[in-house]
């Protein structure tokens, strides 16, 4: 092992179950972290790489089988749970995807970190200061707003951003030799995503932390590797130097992968004779306040918006979480009722209408949601939740599965998967579900928000592809919500960007992206990940 060394793991094989799809999750891997180097491991879901870092910090439920895992020097490839508890959070830490699931609801956040703290006291017993200094002083080296307030708040009143903040604080307040960072950033909007690995790249100077970032983002590979592991299928298939790989890719799959991301190369918008399917005019949307002032003014999450969808376009609204975008894409297909103005359907004004008089209009409008595992029912066959509309509108039970055939080949699934249920999908397969569940409606307007922001880069290049072809085979409209410019600039014939619910600039697509006006907009795209080698790439 090289001195310099915080992690060296050696051959590594972790079994999969014997109902798993091969015999190993993790295929004589090996790999080494030096003292202040980020290493990436990229690769699809499924590749091994999430199970490599879950091996490392012995959280893995699977079954190490060969290899050493060495820890600045110590061999804790068997060790006791005892010592792993001792280890993690002092030497080693870890950084979750999602913290709302890794951070406790009922406890403050404050009290979360200091928790890590009373559970090492011989980590802390050389260092100044009470504990719930050391909190607010870590709180405040990420940038945390005014720490000692926000140690007082739940997980649920902070934003994303801050709830990521804090993980990286509780992981980093021991000063670990090692931090393991498994898809940080994926649910970030690029600024907050942008402000996490600068924050990770601050923290990691000033500490010479070694860090393993797991990931399948290139864009982000590009603004922070020192060096990149490629995985697929368990096994590492190229490593080097991230400058290397990036530019030089030697493995037909590293190609694939780079290949399918997308490009901030804006499309060319088309002849806009089409007929117009949705206009709206000052859409507003407003929560009531819950204070208990009747005379404080509610929350505006929506503000007096117009847009006007075509057939056969697709128009995109793009902005951070917060401002306003899904709530818009909710008023405009009647999920939620609007405060005030117009969504003219092809001639009817769709907003004032009751539930009932709704009824008929509901089949024209479907949305895609971000989380097919979510909006599909995991107690019901996928065959039963696409034809569940059209019966609700009087189809006939055989004709209706005669359609849900049809649509699982459109979307490219076999149709012999309607007696399946959806956790025997992958999450590309039941993104193209939900898609066939959309579309077995007969829309004329398909409402896409964050459809394919949580898939990989190679997946979502084909739902991508897949929604393009349904768009011009059946002249839909499409409303696609999204924070990824770079989606953007490949889908959206226009684009509308909002801010705390106002769309602050609205043009075609490639004006946009040559010539943004707004300074919110230039703020969004300086912010796109890896934008540096994108452009190059792209050259």
């Amino acid at each position: 092992m090289n001195a310099a060394s915080v992690l060296s793991v050696s051959s590594l094989s972790v079994a999969l179950p014997t109902s798993g799809d091969r015999l190993k999750a993790v295929d004589n891997v090996s790999l080494d972290v030096h003292a202040g180097e980020t290493v990436c491991i990229v690769g699809e879901s499924g590749s091994g790489k999430s199970v490599t870092a879950s091996s490392i910090m012995g959280l893995t439920p699977l079954n190490i089988t060969g290899g050493r895992i060495l820890l600045q020097g110590e061999d804790i490839t068997n060790a006791k749970e005892e010592r792993l508890r001792r280890l993690r959070g002092s030497r080693m830490s870890m950084v979750f995807q999602e913290p709302m699931t890794a951070l406790n609801p009922l406890h403050r956040v404050g009290d979360q970190v200091a928790e890590l703290l009373h559970a090492h006291p011989e980590a802390i017993s050389q260092r100044p200061g009470r504990v719930e200094e050391m909190v607010e002083q870590m709180f405040a080296d990420v940038h945390l707003p005014n720490p000692r307030v926000t140690m007082t708040r739940y997980p649920h009143q902070l934003s994303g951003g801050q709830r990521q903040r804090v993980m990286i604080a509780m992981a980093l307040i021991l000063e670990p030799a090692l931090l393991i960072a498994d898809e940080p950033t994926t649910a970030l909007d690029v600024t907050t995503q942008a402000q996490i690995l600068k924050l990770l790249r601050e923290m990691q100077s000033r500490r010479g932390t070694g860090v393993l970032f797991i990931t399948h983002d290139f864009g982000v590979v590009s603004s922070i590797a020192d060096r990149v592991i490629v995985m697929k299928q368990g096994e590492i298939v190229e490593q080097g130097g991230a400058k290397d790989v990036l530019t030089n890719p030697r493995h037909p799959y590293t190609k694939m992968l780079i290949e399918a991301v997308p490009r901030l190369m804006p499309k060319k918008a088309e002849d806009t004779a089409e007929a117009v399917v949705l206009k709206v005019d000052r859409l507003t949307k407003i929560y009531p306040s819950s204070g208990a002032s009747a005379e404080r003014e509610g929350h505006i999450a929506v503000d007096r918006i117009s847009l006007t969808l075509r057939k056969g376009r697709t128009l995109g609204i793009v902005g951070e979480s917060g401002s306003g975008k899904s709530t818009a894409a909710r008023c405009l297909s009647r999920l939620i009722d609007p405060t005030e103005g117009d969504i003219v359907l092809e001639g009817t004004n769709i907003a004032r209408l009751s539930a009932r008089q709704l009824h008929p209009f509901r089949r024209r409008i479907q949305v895609i949601f971000q989380d097919p595992y979510r909006s599909l029912n995991p107690r019901r066959l996928i065959g039963e939740s696409i034809i569940e509309g059209p019966l609700n509108f009087g189809v006939k039970r055989t004709v209706a599965l005669d359609l849900a055939r049809r649509l699982l080949k459109t979307v490219g699934i076999e149709p012999s998967a309607l007696e399946r249920y959806p956790h025997q999908f992958s999450g590309g397969q039941r993104q193209r579900i939900a898609i066939a569940r959309a579309l077995a409606m007969e829309p004329e307007i398909l409402v896409a928000d964050e459809a394919v922001s949580a898939l990989d880069v190679s997946v979502q290049a084909q739902v991508l592809t897949l929604l393009e072809e349904i768009r011009d085979r059946m002249r839909l409209g499409i409303l696609f919500i999204t924070h990824d410019l770079r989606v953007a600039a490949r889908m959206c014939d226009h684009i509308a960007v909002m801010q705390s619910g106002r769309i602050v600039e609205f043009a075609e697509c490639a004006a946009l992206f040559s010539a943004p006006k707004h300074e919110y907009t230039r703020q969004l795209l300086d912010a796109v990940p890896g934008k540096d080698w994108l452009e190059i790439q792209e050259g």
